[in-house]
C-alpha cells in the first residue's frame, strides 16, 4: 500500500520519536505522574486500537483506568470517578486533534445506604437486589465538538468478589455488552489487568532478568516476573464500525484522557466535596510508556494535560532521553551495534506513522496510536506477540492488541533491531526481552475481548513463569 509521507521531519518531530523509544519495559502509564499517581480513577493505564478478529468491518478500542486494582478490596471496592469524565479520542484526518470523541460519565447509586455492605447476598442478575452500589453510565459521541447523546443509564457489571457474592461472573459481564443506536457495542466494567511486564526488575535498575549476567551489578539469569499478575483495572471498550470512524483516509489515530472539574471544595460534616467550573484534563496516554520515564519529573503533569498536537514543546527535553542513556552504561561491553542519530527510524514508528503502513496522509508529529483500520486482522490464535516485527502488519506498532509485547518490540526498537534501524539482525540488539511474554490470564474471544477479572476471595499475585 502506497502512502503519502510527510515533505519534512522538523526537529520537534525528531526530538519526539526518540522520546517515544526510550520509554522502555515499565508499566504501560501506571502511576506515572506526581498528580495523577494520587488520583486513581482517572488514571488512564493502557490504551488499545485494532480491528476485530471477528468482525473485520470494525474497530475495537479498549481504554483502561485504575491501575493495579487489588481484587480483594472491599468494603469500597473499586470503580469509575462519579466526576471524572472520560474521553476515548480520534483523529482521522492526521492534523492532531480529535474528530470525534467518544465521552463516558458514571453515576453511583446505592440501592440500601444503611448497610456497609457492597452486596447482601449473591448477585445473579444486574437488577438484583442483593447488588447494592451499582454504576451507571452515559456515552456521548462529539463530531468536531457536536455532542449526540448515544445512550443514558448504562449498566455496569460488579465487582468480581469471590464465588458465594459474584457467582457466574462471567454471564454478569456479557450482560453488561450494550448495544448503541449507531450499532456499536459498548461495555465498562472490572477486567483483568491484561498489561504483562516485569515491573520489579525494570525499576531495579533496569534489571532485565534474561540478560542479569551482562548488567553491571550481576545477578544470577532468570525468567521474567510479571509485576501485575492478579491485579485488575477499570476497562472502558468500544466495537465501531469503521465507516463511523474513517474519512477517506483508512488510518485513524486513537489516545484517551480523563477531565475532572477545575474547582474542588471540601466539606465538613462527611459532605462531598463541592465541585464547580470547566473540566480539565488530568491524564492523557496514547502510545504506551510515553510520560512513565521521558519526560521529567517536573513536566510528567504538563504532559498530562497537554493534547498531542502540541508535542513539538518537549523536544528540549527529551532529544537525548535518559532511558537511552543508560542503558549502555548499564550493561557494558554487550552492544556491538549503536543506531546512529537522528533516529529517522523511531520518529516513523512512533511520531508519524511508518510510510507506507500506518502514516495518514497529512500527517501532523503527535504522540497517538495510529491504526490502518485496511489491513485485515490477523485470526484469534495465529497472532504473535512480536507483532509487527514478526511480519503481522496488524500488529503493533500498527495499531495495539490485547497480545502484542509492546515491551520486548519497544526495547528491540530502540536497539535499532527493526528492518528501519541500524542494527536489524544484530544480537543482542533483536534479543532484547523482559522475560515476560505472555498474560496471566487467556483473553476472551469476543468482545470486550479483555480477560476475565480476578476474584477477591482466591487469587495471587503469581505468574506461570514466576509462581508464588
Amino acid at each position: 500500500m502506497e502512502r503519502q509521507q510527510s515533505s519534512t521531519v522538523s526537529f520537534a518531530a525528531i526530538g519526539l520519536g526518540l522520546a517515544l523509544m526510550a520509554t522502555t519495559a515499565v508499566a504501560s502509564s501506571h502511576r506515572e505522574a506526581p498528580l495523577i499517581s494520587e488520583d486513581p480513577v482517572a488514571d488512564n493505564t493502557d490504551v488499545y486500537a485494532f480491528v476485530d478478529p471477528k468482525a473485520p468491518d470494525r474497530v475495537v478500542l479498549i481504554s483502561n483506568f485504575v491501575p493495579l486494582e487489588e481484587p480483594a478490596g472491599g468494603p469500597n471496592f473499586h470503580k469509575f470517578g462519579d466526576n471524572v469524565l472520560y474521553d476515548i479520542n480520534i483523529d482521522n484526518d492526521g492534523d492532531g486533534k480529535a474528530e470525534i470523541v467518544y465521552q463516558f460519565s458514571f453515576r453511583t447509586e446505592l440501592q440500601n445506604p444503611d448497610t456497609f455492605l457492597y452486596n447482601t447476598g449473591p448477585i445473579t442478575s444486574l437488577d438484583d437486589p442483593d447488588f447494592n452500589v451499582r454504576q451507571t453510565y452515559r456515552v456521548i459521541r462529539r463530531d468536531r465538538g457536536v455532542p449526540t447523546v448515544l445512550a443514558t443509564g448504562l449498566t455496569t457489571p460488579p465487582v468480581n468478589i469471590g464465588p458465594r457474592s459474584t457467582p457466574g461472573y462471567e454471564a454478569l459481564a456479557a450482560a453488561a455488552v450494550h448495544t448503541l443506536p449507531d450499532g456499536s457495542l459498548v461495555f465498562a466494567g472490572q477486567r483483568d489487568e491484561a498489561f504483562a511486564v516485569d515491573l520489579g526488575s525494570v525499576f531495579d535498575l533496569l534489571g532485565l532478568r534474561p540478560f542479569n549476567a551482562a548488567h553491571l551489578i550481576p545477578l544470577a539469569p532468570g525468567a521474567g516476573a510479571d509485576g501485575t499478575s492478579g491485579y485488575n483495572v477499570h476497562t472502558i471498550a468500544l466495537q465501531i464500525p469503521t465507516s463511523l470512524l474513517v474519512d477517506g483516509d483508512p488510518v485513524i489515530g486513537v489516545w484517551s484522557s480523563a477531565r475532572r472539574p477545575k474547582v474542588r471544595v471540601l466539606q465538613s460534616g462527611g459532605k462531598k466535596p463541592a465541585e464547580s467550573g470547566p473540566f480539565v484534563q488530568v491524564s492523557r496516554l496514547g502510545m504506551p510508556l510515553v510520560n512513565e520515564v521521558v519526560i521529567p519529573l517536573g513536566l510528567k503533569d504538563r504532559w498530562n494535560s497537554s493534547l498531542p498536537k502540541d508535542d513539538g514543546q518537549f523536544a528540549p527535553y527529551v532529544i537525548d532521553p535518559e532511558p537511552a542513556a543508560l542503558i549502555p552504561i548499564l550493561f557494558p561491553n554487550v552492544f556491538t551495534c549503536a543506531p546512529s542519530v537522528p533516529r529517522n527510524d523511531l520518529v516513523s514508528i512512533f511520531a508519524t506513522g511508518i510510510p507506507g503502513l500506518n502514516q495518514p496522509q497529512n500527517v501532523t508529529v503527535a504522540e497517538m496510536i495510529r491504526l490502518n483500520t485496511s489491513i485485515p486482522p490477523t485470526p484469534l490464535g495465529q497472532r504473535d506477540r512480536l507483532g509487527l516485527l514478526a511480519g503481522q502488519l496488524d500488529g503493533f506498532p500498527n495499531g495495539r492488541r490485547l497480545e502484542d509485547d509492546v515491551v520486548d518490540i519497544e526495547l528491540r526498537a530502540l536497539a535499532g533491531a527493526t528492518p528501519l534501524g541500524d542494527c536489524n539482525g544484530v544480537s543482542p540488539n533483536q534479543d532484547l526481552s523482559d522475560g515476560v511474554d505472555a498474560n496471566d490470564l487467556p483473553f476472551l474471544t469476543d468482545f470486550p475481548y479483555m480477560p476475565t477479572p480476578h476474584q477477591g476471595y482466591d487469587h495471587d499475585h503469581g505468574h506461570a513463569d514466576n509462581p508464588t
